[in-house]
């Protein structure tokens, strides 16, 4: 990592000039293959695919998007000749336009079924001769203004189908410029600086442009899901400016206490860094835990997140040392280069909110670890009514001309016309079938299309909305009951089923996925922690974060809290696939938190075996970073409410309040609190065990000490002291002058205070190079690199106007 780190740095031109190379030619190669997305729900072994295989085997698809028409007259009739005379002419004009195949009127002799019951509404159907991703924007347009160009008084002409549906959509970027503007205000706020600020801004950017971008060219050699690329940019966005604000914040710290810009930017990547690697290899490993779920449409998920955080990691580890050799010590503002010229470097010990935060968790942890505890006991209840299913049309704005299509035909032709079933017989007298399911309750109409190869559908209306859980009932009685008692082969098909069929897998399923992902997690925290505990204490914390997260989305999105107030449709089923989606993510980024705040109370750990020292420094020391990272991912996912996609919109919210719940409640709160109680128990860990164990170091081992720290050497533990005076260029001691040894990574190893004579004694863990950090009233604070052998070192400091000198 070090070796990657300084080549990337002295060699910055080279860096940027590969990655802006990259950057223009997938561009170039995206923009000229376009994109082949494609959502394919078929599962294996269930009835609903047993009933489409049939169908594709008997009724080739139709070669375009099918897309419908829908207009109500307030007075009189559709048939009446003021209104058909407005909308037929429109029909035949949009039957004429190129890339229409063909329009079904229901003024035509076979569309008498296509007028409502009391006159009031029709219909007509629209074939493009493309699927929908494939229709011009321009076509679909000219569609919609013909057909609604019909409009008088009294007559409503309204357009639903997938064609429709993506020209409603807001121009692609809103919902990643507004995280990212969200983002540039936090990231800015915390860093003071401009160029820091865009830093991390600049390192998402690139890897989420390049990964989108392959993303589109993968699409064309796999199925890749439309949502796939929005939830890529979703969690691309999120890891990869946090990613970037670790290091640079490592970064920073080490040039505010004395280092030089390569030194510290080395030493950032050589820690935080692989903190980031570690990190970014558990997401992957998390996300690549969906395929066991056998859904072959999350396996375009799959490759779309992993690869967006593949090249969000190697971003922050090549692209940002580049930058950070860029800008050297502009990284800093310049109130902070000036106060770093003036007064030397600053003390390595965390102060002011965070510090006292970590103070008060040590003092109270029962009563903070109980009301965090049921906090998110009451968030979670909501999770207990989950009903998983899909989300359609009828869950759109009001506004919508999509919506507006799906309630016309609800009203006209029944709440279930928008969700037929489509029942599949392979041979055999389906008379008998036809009857009994017309008797069936729950029943709305039922029409059986001439056979084809042996092969009759029978498409049955339910009397319930496609979401209603009586359609559910309707299908399963249907399977279960009135198909096995007709004693003829049938499978029950159609978008609806295939939902509930896809809703049904994922619930199978779902134990065991997230079985897996949890005890991965724990042998992970175990291997780099060489504790039990802390990988079991954050496999519950990553169970409770998840539950309530669950239960926030249900009261939004299922019983519709606030849903107005959002603005984003009706409330309904959470989508399916979302919770594999979503505890895949959350999983990801839980561990990134629960490394970085543990990975620091081990190394203090380490040090001095306090475990109450150990959760407090970890505590102070991280949680502002920590808040910081969340508070950019809450920004970055609440701005996916606007990508105009219900799913992403589900996904946003729930990762959102997942972060926002890990970050602020259980790492800052319930995790140290809970630490604190546990005690040394935290860190245990069978010597058995212990041994087999292969070493996986999060961030480079720095001098371990097998006893507290003390103010004197232990002649049989290897450590060491420096010690000496502390006097001004006359001679005079120098009293309460403050002495702070720092490793090569910036970690604060022992504070003193020199003594009335001027005299000092600084614990030194082992021999090594190390930071001697001076601050005195009435005296610029200056920094000196020491290098300490096996014996004490004598070590004089003169406090001159300028500089601190060694005299010896």
């Amino acid at each position: 990592m070090t070796t990657l780190a300084r080549w990337c740095y002295r060699h910055r031109l080279v860096v940027l000039l590969l990655w802006v190379g990259a950057l223009l030619g997938l561009g170039f190669a995206g923009s000229a293959a376009g994109t082949n997305y494609a959502d394919t729900f078929t599962l294996p072994n269930t009835d609903s695919t047993r009933a489409y295989d049939l169908m594709e085997k008997a009724f080739p698809e139709r070669s375009g998007d099918t897309d419908t028409v829908v207009w109500k007259v307030d007075d009189g009739s559709v048939r009446d000749d003021s209104v058909r005379s407005r909308i037929e002419p429109a029909l035949e004009e949009i039957g004429r336009m190129k890339g229409v195949g063909d329009v079904s009127s229901p003024y035509a002799a076979q569309g008498a079924t296509q007028i409502s019951e009391n006159g009031r509404i029709a219909y007509a159907q629209v074939t493009f001769t493309e699927q929908a991703n494939g229709v011009p924007k321009e076509l679909v347009q000219d569609v919609v203004d013909t057909s609604q160009g019909a409009e008088r008084a009294g007559l409503q002409v309204e357009l639903g189908g997938q064609a429709i549906t993506r020209i409603q959509e807001p121009p692609t970027g809103i919902a990643e410029m507004v995280g990212i503007m969200a983002a540039a205000v936090v990231l800015f706020l915390a860093f003071g600086s401009f160029f820091a600020m865009l830093l991390p801004l600049v390192v998402a950017i690139a890897a989420l442009g390049t990964g989108l971008m392959a993303t589109s060219l993968l699409s064309h050699v796999t199925d890749v899901p439309e949502v796939a690329p929005l939830l890529g940019s979703l969690i691309g966005l999120g890891v990869g400016i946090d990613y970037a604000l670790f290091i640079v914040t490592r970064h920073r710290r080490g040039i505010l206490r004395g280092m030089k810009p390569e030194e510290s930017a080395v030493t950032a990547l050589n820690t935080s860094g692989r903190a980031v690697l570690f990190a970014g290899g558990t997401v992957c490993i998390a996300l690549a835990g969906m395929l066991v779920m056998n859904m072959r449409f999350l396996d375009g998920v799959v490759v779309a997140t992993s690869l967006t955080v593949v090249l969000s990691v190697l971003a922050a580890t090549t692209l940002l040392p580049a930058l950070l050799g860029l800008l050297g010590m502009r990284v800093l503002s310049r109130k902070q280069r000036r106060r770093l010229a003036a007064t030397g470097p600053e003390p390595a010990e965390a102060s002011g909110l965070a510090a006292r935060w970590s103070m008060y968790v040590q003092k109270r942890p029962r009563s903070i670890a109980a009301g965090a505890l049921v906090v998110m006991v009451i968030l979670a209840l909501p999770v207990l009514s989950i009903r998983l299913g899909a989300t359609d049309q009828g869950n759109h704005k009001d506004s919508t001309t999509t919506r507006q299509a799906y309630d016309l035909l609800a009203e006209g032709f029944g709440p279930g016309f928008n969700g037929p079933l489509q029942v599949v017989v392979d041979g055999g007298d389906t008379d008998a079938l036809v009857s009994t399911i017309r008797s069936t309750e729950g029943v709305a109409q039922v029409a059986v299309a001439p056979p084809s190869q042996g092969v009759t559908v029978i498409q049955v209306v339910p009397t319930t909305s496609p979401q209603s859980e009586k359609t559910d009932q309707l299908i399963d009685r249907l399977r279960d009951d009135v198909i096995p008692e007709s004693g003829t082969e049938a499978h029950v098909g159609g978008v609806t089923a295939v939902f509930k069929d896809f809703a049904a897998v994922t619930g199978d399923r779902l134990p065991y996925f997230v079985a897996a992902i949890i005890t991965l997690g724990f042998l992970l925290l175990m291997v780099a922690f060489r504790s039990l505990v802390v990988p079991l204490t954050a496999a519950l914390m990553n169970l409770i974060a998840a539950a309530a997260s669950f239960g926030v989305l249900v009261a939004i999105f299922q019983w519709g809290w606030g849903t107005e107030l959002l603005g984003i449709g009706k409330e309904g089923p959470i989508t399916a696939f979302l919770p594999v989606i979503m505890l895949s993510l959350l999983f990801g980024l839980s561990m990134d938190y629960q490394v970085f705040l543990v990975s620091r109370m081990h190394e203090e750990w380490v040090h001095t075996k306090d475990n109450a020292r150990a959760v407090r420094v970890g505590l102070a020391e991280t949680s502002r970073v920590i808040n910081c990272a969340a508070l950019i991912m809450i920004c970055v996912f609440s701005a996916f409410v606007l990508s105009g996609d219900m799913e992403g919109a589900m996904a946003g919210i729930g990762l959102a309040a997942a972060v926002a719940l890990d970050a602020f409640i259980l790492r800052t709160a319930l995790v140290p609190a809970a630490m604190h109680l546990l005690g040394n128990s935290n860190w245990w860990l069978p010597a058995g065990l212990e041994k087999r164990l292969p070493h996986l170091a999060v961030e480079p081992r720095e001098e371990e000490v097998s006893e507290p720290h003390a103010r004197v050497a232990d002649a049989d533990g290897g450590s060491t002291v420096i010690h000496g005076f502390v006097r001004t260029p006359d001679g005079a001691p120098v009293e309460g002058a403050a002495l702070t040894l720092l490793s090569k990574g910036g970690r604060q190893l022992d504070r003193v205070t020199s003594l009335a004579d001027g005299s000092y004694i600084v614990s030194v863990p082992s021999a090594g190079s190390y930071l001697l950090a001076v601050t005195a009233a009435e005296h610029p604070s200056r920094a000196r690199h020491v290098m300490v052998g096996a014996e004490p070192l004598v070590y004089d400091v003169e406090l001159a106007e300028d500089e601190v000198d060694a005299v010896n």
